[in-house]
């Protein structure tokens, strides 16, 4: 069975939590944005990966995972990041939350047959 999941590193590694809503009002250029801050933070170093998903609310959740704590410092102080993070308050977001955790463990399941899923019920 293949994860929709990415291959994360060994821990630790960092992790910044977005919670976005956006403000409904004025989406020119959002779009474009957001799509340069992404090609931009794939080519910072430091930069891991990156999942996201639309909540039944309509606000966004984007997890951006990172090396270290001091690459989310340098990216958010990337120039063009910075204007982008000015015009999403003045412009496209109604309200936004940001989370930075150092994750120190972790684990997962991922049943690959029947008989695997069997078998981790017998240990």
């Amino acid at each position: 069975m293949t994860t929709p999941y990415w291959t994360r590193p060994e821990p630790p590694y960092y992790v910044a939590v977005f919670t976005i809503t956006p403000s409904g009002t004025d989406p020119d250029g959002y779009a474009e944005t957001n799509e340069r801050m992404v090609e931009l933070a794939e080519a910072q170093p430091g930069y891991l990966g990156r999942e996201s998903a639309t909540l039944p609310d309509g606000s966004d959740l984007v997890v951006i995972y990172y090396a270290d704590d001091e690459s989310i410092r340098t990216w958010k102080r990337n120039p063009e990041h910075v204007v982008a993070q000015r015009l999403g308050r003045q412009k496209w977001l109604g309200r936004y939350r940001v989370e930075i955790a150092r994750v120190e463990r972790a684990y997962e399941f991922a049943a690959s047959s029947d008989a695997d899923a069997a078998r981790v019920g017998q240990e």
